[in-house]
């Protein structure tokens, strides 16, 4: 036997103390009264009723309106003017689906700029990567050429050193110290150059050794003059040799320093253009966005439950819209995905709903079907309305979801768990004396006599008996008529 339960029911202290306050009178009068006089047994039937066993449900009832699982106002990442709009109120569409397209004529021009900006820039960078290593392979070839040179002069002026006496050994010696202190200066200024490309000395440092090396130079040719002086200029072969060592060493020198600052300034030109081919690259998928942005997407399957804009409107980024049809709004459609059912509980029957218990739903547009669901979330916060305390329980639909649509008002039925072999007697049957719950059973005189009992649950107009009170005995349920 399927018993509903109203929430007032649930918890009937109060319900019950008014009754027991009328079964005061019941026990003074009718206690009297049958001392006095004797019932018939059809008069007995008519004021008592007999305990029995049942199987009750303990079923909770509330109020109930069916929502999307998801909804989403759906408009434009830019603002615009809204050029198409493929969808209409109540069409089912799919995630990804275009459901408009906005004005985006403006975008494609800047695409045209901005993808031949990029073009260019690849270009550029291409063709560096062909003209630097030629740059650098030359003065490679020239360094190696002035290295050539220099060993030439190196051995004629050998050659003609074997040949002609050294008659000033001093002056010699000096030019060799000077040649050592020139290609000490010289390998200084070639180990630094790296150095300063890596931001390890500073330029001025730099430009010391620089000014060292031409020092060493200066010096090294004033030897030469002084020992050509010494020799009276009567040797014009060996100063010949030794002016052509002296060139070919300097011009060695600076090939050097170019081949290296060539190597240099290479990386730094071509990190330059892979920078700007980066940032063109990043202008152009940035305008790729936007005009992807321009056809408003899905987000995800679901049904167009409002339409706010017409082609033609000016729509902003936003996500508030009015929930009319009709009304002025920014967006451009609302979008709403699945169904579920979400219902106020009053706080005094929360402790009976459990996650994953089963719920009958009506629906007055069905008034001849029921509807199954299960409750899937219940609310860790209270709603206070016109000083009702309330939850908000989630139910999923397990059946309903081709017919139920959002919005629509649902009576639902929280089903508990049955109370097998409930000995129950009628809710009036209750009464109490001298602070005891009871009820008034017939003696062996058909007399009512006050029994102490335990209640249970109280089900609309039966109540559980827990203890003092057997499957059998009659109770009272109403005053006999005075004779």
């Amino acid at each position: 036997m399927q018993i509903p339960m109203s929430s007032k029911l649930n918890h009937p202290l109060p319900w019950i103390l008014a009754m027991m306050t009328g079964g005061l009178l019941l026990v003074g009068g009718l206690t009297y009264r049958m001392a006095t006089t004797p019932l018939t047994q059809s008069e007995i039937d008519k004021i008592t009723v007999v305990a029995k066993r049942e199987t009750l449900a303990v079923d909770i009832e509330a109020s109930a309106v069916v929502e999307p699982i998801e909804s989403v106002n759906i408009s434009p990442k830019n603002p615009g003017r809204l050029v198409e709009l493929r969808v209409e109120q109540g069409m089912t569409v799919k995630q990804g689906q275009i459901l408009a397209l906005m004005e985006h004529t403006e975008i494609k021009v800047e695409g045209k700029f901005a993808e031949a900006n990029y073009n260019q820039a690849i270009a550029e960078l291409e063709a560096a990567k062909v003209r630097i290593p030629s740059a650098i392979q030359q003065a490679q070839t020239r360094y190696i050429q002035s290295q050539a040179q220099l060993e030439a002069a190196k051995a004629n002026l050998e050659q003609a050193n074997q040949r002609i006496p050294k008659d000033i050994t001093q002056i010699e010696a000096q030019i060799m110290s000077a040649q050592s202190r020139l290609q000490l200066a010289q390998s200084r200024v070639q180990d630094n150059a790296k150095l300063l490309d890596e931001g390890a000395i500073t330029r001025d440092r730099y430009r010391e050794l620089i000014n060292a090396y031409d020092n060493a130079l200066a010096d090294f040719i004033e030897l030469q003059t002084r020992l050509e002086q010494a020799k009276n200029t009567q040797n014009p072969e060996i100063s010949q040799f030794q002016q052509e060592a002296l060139q070919a060493q300097a011009a060695m020198a600076e090939a050097q320093i170019q081949l290296e600052e060539r190597k240099r300034t290479a990386q730094t030109e071509i990190a330059a253009l892979e920078s700007a081919v980066e940032a063109a690259q990043a202008n152009l998928e940035q305008v790729v966005i936007q005009f992807q942005d321009t056809a408003i997407r899905a987000p995800f399957d679901g049904i167009v439950t409002q339409k706010y804009a017409t082609p033609g409107s000016f729509v902003t980024p936003t996500t508030s819209a009015s929930s009319t049809a009709s009304a002025t709004s920014s967006s451009i459609i609302a979008l709403a995905r699945g169904l579920k059912v979400v219902a106020q509980v009053p706080e005094v029957d929360i402790a009976m709903i459990q996650k994953g218990q089963p719920v009958a739903i009506r629906a007055d547009a069905y008034p001849n079907q029921v509807f199954k669901g299960q409750v899937v979330l219940i609310a860790p916060e209270a709603v206070v309305e016109q000083n009702v305390t309330s939850f908000e329980v989630t139910i999923a639909l397990v059946t309903g979801q081709d017919k139920l649509l959002s919005r629509m008002n649902t009576d639902v039925t929280f089903l508990g768990q049955q109370l097998s072999d409930a000995l129950v007697v009628p809710t009036v049957a209750i009464v109490t004396q001298d602070g005891e719950t009871g009820v008034m059973v017939a003696d062996e005189k058909e007399q009512p006599q006050f029994q102490a009992v335990t209640i249970g649950q109280v089900l609309e107009d039966k109540t559980q008996i827990i203890s003092g009170l057997m499957a059998g005995e009659r109770v009272f349920i109403d005053l006999p008529q005075e004779k």
